[in-house]
Order: structure tokens, then C-alpha cells, then sequence
């Protein structure tokens, strides 16, 4: 076992040279790190919110908002779906999360049923032939339609999985290095931005829904009938984005929402004023080309977040799905509607629960607390095994100093994130690589006092340590993973620096001070182990 094979050597320079070669960034001035080639590495150590700053937001998805948006979407269908079959009803509207409706033809209420029951809603995730809708019929023509139960929490699982997504995509814009975006219970959000010392900014992108529509303009409801609250159903009354002007009558229902969207840019319109550009795609340029048509010389609005930015008349269908929004934009509001809409819509409203900003001055307290508190324990391990076990001690203290540039190396190349709980798994980490030398020097010292040759000790020591490192390993590991699993934030950040530091430790300790030991008893050829 402590031959000198080709593989263990050649293994052991390339370990050298590769922590030294992707740790190097971490020490180098930036100045100097720029004109290095590119071929050389410059990633540094990623550093987490509790290392650098940053800003720290707590959001709740809120799913009533999510489910009383698609109540009243159902109000619509309903309406839409029995008019076009001429199905007579009233008494359409919902409450308490049930949308009721009367027929008033008695015999074509079992044909409003089927047709409700094949229109209304959709499938229902996980359930082969199921709809996420019911209808019911109550006796003398009244309807009640209402989403099944499991339809509900597929809804609101849904809309949190999406939003992180959304929100990602938002925080990567804006160039945020490396957020950290975690589900917290059930329609929670936990957003970790490190670097990012201004929240107000990442609220104004994160927080916004931008749930853009195309609806269009009612212009039989004059501003006479607004005031005095006369809207006929299927229209809603809507502000615009600009204080001073007045609200505009739109239908409930949208002709195309913003899901469709390909791409969105910020522009200038043609008297030079900032404007977002558009452009529909596939099925979502049919339907704006489609709706275009049919309502040349009418007026749409173009709707925000339940507020109007514009509504201008259609002149000539836009067959090509692309338009330009104007408003009064500046350069930057323009520029940060795009991003919003290029990312996406939020499937629901997000609500502030929590902020905190992390000064950059906390986070280097942090980092220098942390490689303090690194130092010391290094140099507390050091001390110990070269003084416990002599030559083979330095043997150990050398294999941990190239047990930490792996480490340091490793994290720096996948741009993993170093946290404050993340360092304290670091000094764990050398600590069980010690373990296991210790665990190999002690079985060496054992078959030395039974009589055995020092290179037969040596070798023996080795091979029956073996188990006792990897089962000690393999737990820690096991552990490992159930905290990156269940944990989040810190908790994985100490998780994932305690995995790499499993598989570095059990290298270094086995192949690096093998090596080393077997290159000693090559050149040195003792007649007594110098730990015996």
C-alpha cells in the first residue's frame, strides 16, 4: 500500500497544482488578477450575505389574491361560453368562492351543464381525466360552479414555484451575483442578495407584478355612468398609471396577456420619447393580430398591474404580434418595464414580510472573524500533530495545507457560496481530516509494538485504518447531505463546505501523507518508525 505508484504521484502534483492554481485568485489584487491571461482562473471565492452584505427579503405569495383572480376569470367564461350557445341566464356572479348561475330556459339546463363541465376550467394536474372544476346543479336552474380542493393547493404550489423562478430571473438581470432564493414553508420566499447594499431597488423589480394585458375600451359607458356606478357586467372600471387622468371602462377579460411575449426592449417612439417595444410570438401573435382585425377604429387598453399606461385606437390590424408602448416613460422606467416584462409576470401578488440590509462593514467583521478563527485552529492542529507524531506530523500538517487549497479551489471554481456557518465547516472539515491521520498513526504505533518491520507497520497501519476513516466519512456525509437537503441559507452553506471537505479530507489523508511516507522510507530506509 505505500508504493510509490505512478497514479498516486501524478495524483498528488496535479492536487498541488490545481489548488494552487484556483485558490491563487483569492490572494492576488485585482489589478493584478486583470492582466492575467485568460486561460488562467479568475473566479474568487463566492461570498454569501453574512460575508459581504447585502440584503436579506422575506415574501409571501399571496395566493387568496391568485384564486379570486381566477374566480372572477370563471365569472367571465361562464358569461362568454353561455351567450355563444345561446343559453339564456342570470343571476351570474360569485361569492365565497363560488360562482353561481341561473338558467332560466328549464330545458336547456342539462345541456348547460355539459357544456360548463367541457368548457370551463382544465385538466387537473396528476389526475388522469379529472378538471380542476365541478359544476353542480341545484334544482330550478341554478348552477354552481367551484375549483376542486386539490386544484386550490396545485394553484398556490404552483404560483410559489413560479415566482422563484420570475424572481430569479428579475435579480439576474439586474446583475446580482449569485441571489439565493429559497421556498420557506408553504407560500413563503426567502431572497439573500450578497452585494447588494440598496433593497429598495431589488423590492422596486422583485415586488412588482407586471402582469401586462391588452383589454379593450368600453366606449358605450360614458364618465357620467362611471360616477354614478353604471357598468354593465363584464366591464371593470380601471386607473391609469398617471396621476390626473381619468379611469377608463375595459373588459374584465383580457384579448392577450403578456405570456406571450417574446421580448421586450426599452425603445423611443417617433418623437424621440422613451417607449417599450414588444413582440408577440407564436400563438401569441395570432390572437394580437386576430383581436387587431376585428377591432380596427376601436380603442384597447394597455393595462399594468390593474392600471392603464395607454389606450390608443386601432388605425390597421398589426398582423406581425409587435407594437410599441408609449407613456411617460423616462429612459430608466422604460428600461426597467422591459426587464420586468422580458422576465415575466408574477402568477400573484408578493407581500414584504421582512428586509434587513447587511452592511459591508458587518460582513468583513465576519470574514475577518472567520479566517481568525481559521487561522487559530489550524495552527492549533498543526501544533498538536507535529508535536504528537513528529516527521509523520508535518506529513499530516502538509496534507492539510493542500487539503484547504481543494477546498478553497474547488468552491472558487463552482462559484459555491462561502458562508460565516460555511467557514466553521471548513475548520470541521480539517479537523476530521486530523481525526483520520491520527487514526492511522495510532494503528501504526499499535503493529510496531507487536513486533512488525516499519515499513509492514506502516503499511498495516494504512490498510486496517481504512475502515474506521471511512465509516466516520461516510456519516458525516449522510449528514451532509439531510442538512443541504432540509436546510436552507447558512445551514446548506456549511453543508456543502462540509461534503467538499469529506472528499478532500479522506484524499489528502490517505494518498497525500501515503505518498509522503512511502517517498520517506524510499530515501530515508529507517529501522524504526519515528512515531513508535
Amino acid at each position: 500500500m505505500l508504493t510509490l505508484s505512478r497514479w498516486k504521484v501524478t495524483a498528488v502534483i496535479l492536487s498541488v497544482i490545481f489548488g494552487i492554481v484556483f485558490s491563487l485568485p483569492n490572494v492576488l489584487p485585482q489589478k493584478m488578477l486583470d492582466a492575467l491571461p485568460g486561460w488562467v482562473p479568475h473566479q474568487k471565492l463566492n461570498l454569501g450575505l453574512d460575508l459581504q452584505g447585502g440584503s436579506y427579503l422575506l415574501y409571501e405569495v399571496d395566493t387568496d389574491a391568485l384564486r379570486a383572480e381566477r374566480l372572477t376569470n370563471m365569472v367571465e367564461d361562464v358569461r362568454t361560453t353561455l351567450r355563444n350557445d345561446q343559453i339564456e341566464f342570470g343571476e351570474l356572479g360569485e361569492a365565497g368562492g363560488v360562482v353561481r348561475v341561473r338558467i332560466t330556459d328549464p330545458a336547456k339546463v342539462d345541456q348547460a351543464v355539459s357544456l360548463l363541465r367541457r368548457s370551463i376550467g382544465g385538466p387537473l394536474a396528476g389526475a388522469i381525466g379529472g378538471r380542476d372544476t365541478s359544476v353542480s346543479n341545484k334544482g330550478d336552474g341554478r348552477l354552481e360552479l367551484t375549483f376542486v380542493p386539490e386544484a386550490a393547493k396545485a394553484d398556490a404550489v404552483k404560483a410559489v414555484d413560479q415566482s422563484i423562478e420570475t424572481i430569479r430571473r428579475r435579480i439576474d438581470a439586474l446583475g446580482t451575483k449569485e441571489p439565493t432564493i429559497t421556498k420557506q414553508g408553504s407560500n413563503r420566499i426567502v431572497i439573500q442578495a450578497a452585494g447588494e447594499s440598496d433593497p429598495a431597488r431589488l423590492q422596486a423589480v422583485i415586488g412588482q407584478t407586471a402582469k401586462l394585458t391588452f383589454q379593450m375600451v368600453d366606449e358605450t359607458v360614458s364618465q357620467d355612468d362611471m360616477v354614478a356606478g353604471r357598468i354593465p357586467p363584464g366591464v371593470v372600471v380601471i386607473p391609469s398609471t398617471e396621476p390626473g387622468r381619468p379611469p377608463i371602462p375595459v373588459a374584465k377579460r383580457a384579448l392577450v396577456t403578456g405570456e406571450d411575449l417574446v421580448t421586450a426592449n426599452q425603445e423611443f417612439d417617433q418623437n424621440g420619447a422613451p417607449a417599450v417595444g414588444f413582440r408577440f410570438g407564436g400563438a401569441g401573435a395570432r390572437k394580437f393580430g386576430d383581436a387587431t382585425t376585428r377591432n380596427v377604429g376601436k380603442r384597447f387598453a394597455i393595462v399594468l398591474d390593474g392600471k392603464y399606461i395607454s389606450d390608443p385606437r386601432i388605425n390597421q390590424p398589426l398582423p406581425g404580434g409587435s407594437g410599441i408602448i408609449t407613456g411617460n416613460f423616462t429612459p430608466e422606467s422604460a428600461a426597467e418595464l422591459a426587464l420586468l416584462l422580458r422576465s415575466g409576470a408574477l402568477p400573484a401578488k408578493l407581500n414584504l414580510e421582512e428586509q434587513r440590509t447587511v452592511g459591508a462593514e458587518l460582513g468583513a467583521d465576519a470574514v475577518r472573524a472567520g479566517a481568525i478563527s481559521l487561522a487559530i485552529g489550524a495552527a492549533a492542529m498543526f501544533v498538536f500533530i507535529i508535536l504528537a507524531y513528529g516527521l509523520f506530523g508535518v506529513f499530516a500538517a502538509l496534507a492539510l495545507v493542500v487539503n484547504v487549497l481543494l477546498i478553497v479551489g474547488i468552491m472558487s471554481m463552482t462559484q459555491a457560496t462561502l458562508t460565516f456557518p460555511g467557514i466553521a465547516g471548513l475548520i470541521l472539515t480539517l479537523a476530521v481530516a486530523v481525526d483520520a491521520n491520527v487514526l492511522i498513526y495510532e494503528r501504526m504505533r499499535d503493529e510496531a509494538a507487536a513486533g512488525r518491520s516499519p515499513m509492514s507497520a506502516a503499511d498495516t497501519g494504512f490498510r486496517r485504518a481504512m475502515v474506521s476513516i471511512m465509516d466516520a466519512n461516510i456519516t458525516s456525509l449522510i449528514s451532509a447531505a439531510i442538512m443541504f437537503g432540509f436546510g436552507s441559507g447558512p445551514i446548506k452553506g456549511f453543508a456543502w463546505t462540509l461534503s467538499i471537505g469529506v472528499f478532500t479530507s479522506v484524499f489528502t489523508a490517505i494518498i497525500i501523507t501515503q505518498v509522503l511516507i512511502g517517498w520517506w522510507f524510499k530515501t530515508a530506509r529507517p529501522k524504526k518508525l519515528p512515531i513508535a
